[in-house]
C-alpha cells in the first residue's frame, strides 16, 4: 500500500515553530498520512524526541544570530540565509525526486522548502514583518516568498485575535486559510504546585542573558519557582539554584503538566508561547526580546486587549508580577482539524 508522505519543515529559530508543528503532525497521523520531519539543530532534535518513529531530513541551518541591533544583524546575515535557503531547496527536491510517495509539503517559515512536483503549504502568522521604518520592504520580501507556495495557513482565528495586524495583508496572491490557534497542549484542572513557571528558549546570547537576570531576581522569592531552559540535550538534567528548580528541557507531556500546575507563567512574548498559554487559559507576564519587533508588538497587543502585562527586560522586578491581577489572562479553544484541511495534497 502506497504511503501518503507529507514533509513537515519548521524553522529552527527558538522552539516555537517546532512546537506548533506538533498538532499538525499529530493530525496528519490521525488522517492516515505519513509525516516526514525536516529541520535542523534544536528543532529537529526536539521533534525527534516527540516522534521517535518518524523519518527525518536534516536541513541546512540558517544560523540566525542575535546581537544588540537585531535588524542590522539580520541584514548582515542575509547572504548566509539566502545560501541556506538555496541548499534546503536542493535537499528537499532531491528527496522528493527519490521518493514518489511524497505528496505534499508543510513549511513553517522555511522559504526554500517548496517544490514544483507536490503541493506546498506555508505556515506563518507574519504576513506583515515588522521592522520599524523598513516594515514595508521586509513585508514585501516575505510576501514574495509566500507567493511561491500553493496555500498559506495562518495559525489564528479569522479575526486575528492573537496576531493582530501581523496576519493581515491584501497582497498575498495564493489562497489563505486561518486555521485557528495551534497548540500541542490541552487544558487540565490540576492542583497548583508551582507559583512561578519561567519558560525560556530562543537564540543565544539573549536567552542566557534573560535567564541569568531572572535567576537573580527570583533568588529570594518566597514560593515555588521552576525554570525550563529550552536547551535540547541528549539527557534531561534537573538542578537547583537559588531555590529554583531548573530543567534543561522537558518534553511536551511534562511541560503541559507544569503549565497546568502553575499559577503564573513568565516568558518571552513569542507567538507560539501565546497560543499555548491561551489554550491552557493561563495568567502570564511577558518579557519581549529587545529589538525584536514582532515580540514587542505582540506584548503590547496582549496588554492593549487586557490579557497580560509586560515589561522590558531591563525593567523587570518581582513586584511587577502584581500587575497580573488586573488582567483577564489568555483564553482560547484548541483547534480541531478536519481532514478537509489536507485535501490540497497530491503530486503535480
Amino acid at each position: 500500500m502506497t504511503k501518503k508522505k507529507i514533509i513537515v519543515a519548521p524553522l529552527n529559530w527558538g522552539l516555537g515553530h517546532a512546537t506548533r508543528s506538533v498538532p499538525i503532525i499529530e493530525s496528519l497521523i490521525e488522517n492516515r498520512f505519513t509525516p516526514i520531519i525536516a529541520s535542523d539543530d534544536d528543532s529537529l532534535q526536539f521533534l525527534k524526541k516527540e516522534f521517535s518513529s518518524l523519518e527525518t531530513i536534516q536541513l541546512p541551518s540558517y544560523h540566525i544570530k542575535y546581537g544588540k541591533n537585531l535588524r542590522w544583524n539580520l541584514l548582515l546575515q542575509t547572504p548566509k540565509i539566502l545560501k541556506a535557503i538555496k541548499k534546503e531547496e536542493q535537499v528537499i527536491n532531491n528527496f522528493i525526486n527519490a521518493d514518489d510517495e511524497v505528496i505534499g509539503i508543510i513549511s513553517d517559515n522555511r522559504f526554500g522548502v517548496t517544490s514544483d512536483k507536490v503541493k506546498s503549504v506555508y505556515i506563518t502568522h507574519q504576513l506583515q514583518v515588522l521592522s520599524g521604518i523598513t516594515t514595508f520592504f521586509t513585508s514585501k520580501i516575505h510576501q514574495k516568498f509566500i507567493n511561491k507556495f500553493d496555500e498559506c495557513w495562518i495559525p489564528d482565528t479569522l479575526n486575528s485575535d492573537f496576531s493582530g495586524t501581523l496576519s493581515q495583508a491584501k497582497t498575498i496572491k495564493i489562497p489563505k486559510k486561518y486555521i485557528g490557534v495551534l497548540s500541542r497542549f490541552k487544558k487540565e484542572t490540576l492542583t497548583k504546585e508551582v507559583d512561578i513557571l519561567i519558560i525560556l528558549s530562543g537564540p543565544e546570547p539573549n536567552r542566557s542573558k534573560l535567564e541569568y537576570k531572572l535567576i537573580e531576581k527570583f533568588s529570594n522569592f518566597k514560593g515555588t519557582v521552576v525554570l525550563v531552559q529550552g536547551n535540547i540535550e541528549s539527557q534531561q538534567k534537573i538542578t537547583e539554584e537559588n531555590n529554583i528548580t531548573i530543567f534543561n528541557y522537558v518534553l511536551s507531556s511534562e511541560l503541559e503538566k507544569l503549565i497546568n500546575q502553575s499559577e503564573i507563567v513568565v516568558c518571552r512574548s513569542g507567538y507560539s508561547s501565546i497560543m499555548d498559554l491561551a489554550v491552557l487559559n493561563k495568567k502570564a507576564f511577558f518579557i519581549p526580546t529587545k529589538n525584536q519587533s514582532e515580540q514587542e508588538y505582540l506584548a503590547k497587543y496582549m496588554e492593549e486587549r487586557n490579557l497580560a502585562p509586560f515589561c522590558k527586560e531591563d525593567d523587570f522586578s518581582i513586584e511587577k508580577l502584581a500587575e497580573i491581577k488586573n488582567y483577564e489572562g489568555l483564553k482560547s479553544e484548541k483547534t480541531k482539524f478536519n481532514s478537509g484541511l489536507f485535501s490540497l495534497f497530491q503530486r503535480k
